[in-house]
């Protein structure tokens, strides 16, 4: 996406809009379910699946692009950059500090501030992602994996696959 584009413009919106109602969220009350539960449809521009928890603080961009199956767990102070899209699938759960990026930038220092680049992120069914774990453009997760605390995944992960590391390793498959 061109920087300097309506489309561009429109997302800068989005986000002005979201960090204004996510920094409502997460000063609310914990038990004030009702509040989080209008923050979080106007966060994604749809209700809550059922059974889905979110701890907050929550942090998201976009929020329109942000996927949630049932019964997905998300502990606190999580990070979703989710403007070309995030989807985490059934029982996935998500440990405290996880960070998924979908944008950034071309490596070229002259295109750099020029374009933002993204590519989606797809997690599988019954995944689970260990905390401060980073999950990068592109990703997919097969069935079953876990990602490691603390891990950067920038590389497709199988299903059931444990993957560890600053830059993930796959260590072991079952």
């Amino acid at each position: 996406m061109r920087i300097h584009s309506a489309e561009f413009q429109a997302m800068a919106a989005r986000v002005l809009r979201v960090t204004e109602l996510t920094s409502r969220l997460n000063v609310l009350p914990f038990e004030d379910e009702a509040g989080k539960a209008e923050l979080f449809a106007q966060i994604l521009g749809r209700p809550l699946p059922a059974r889905v928890t979110i701890y907050p603080p929550f942090y998201t961009d976009h929020g329109l692009n942000l996927d949630l199956a049932e019964r997905v767990f998300i502990n606190q102070n999580c990070t979703f950059l989710d403007y070309a899209g995030i989807r985490l699938a059934e029982r996935v759960m998500v440990g405290p500090k996880v960070t998924f990026i979908t944008s950034g930038h071309p490596v070229d220092p002259e295109e750099r501030r020029l374009y933002l680049t993204g590519a989606p992120i797809d997690v599988a069914d019954n995944v689970w992602i260990g905390a401060g774990a980073t999950i990068l453009p592109g990703v997919s997760i097969g069935r079953d994996a876990v990602i490691a605390a603390g891990a950067v995944v920038a590389d497709d992960v199988p299903p059931a696959t444990l993957v560890t590391g600053a830059k993930a390793t796959t260590r072991r498959q079952w």
